[in-house]
């Protein structure tokens, strides 16, 4: 026995589906919809994408990216080195 699609009208006057399980459980419930044939068309919706939706699951970590080598950032110009000042000889005696 398939689960089902349950149509309530809320106090608020708006109408909402429920997806409901065969243990009578509610798996999925819709956001509210103005008329009873925007809730229908949001049924037919659901079971239209869910026949062939993907699982993604977050709870499993997701293979690490390559690394990649890490930006070389542009050399500090060093100040420009200055000749050494040039003593005067020493004397020989």
């Amino acid at each position: 026995m398939p689960g089902k699609f349950v149509i309530k009208k809320g106090p608020t006057g708006k109408f909402r589906f429920s997806l409901v399980s065969t243990n009578g459980q509610i798996v999925a419930s819709s956001q509210a919809y103005e008329n009873r044939a925007a809730a229908m068309r949001g049924v037919a919706s659901v079971q239209k994408l869910a026949a062939d939706a993907r699982i993604v699951d977050l709870t499993v970590a997701a293979a690490a990216p390559a690394a990649k080598p890490a930006a070389k950032k542009p050399a500090a110009k060093k100040a420009a080195a200055k000749p050494a000042a040039k003593r005067p000889a020493a004397k020989k005696k």
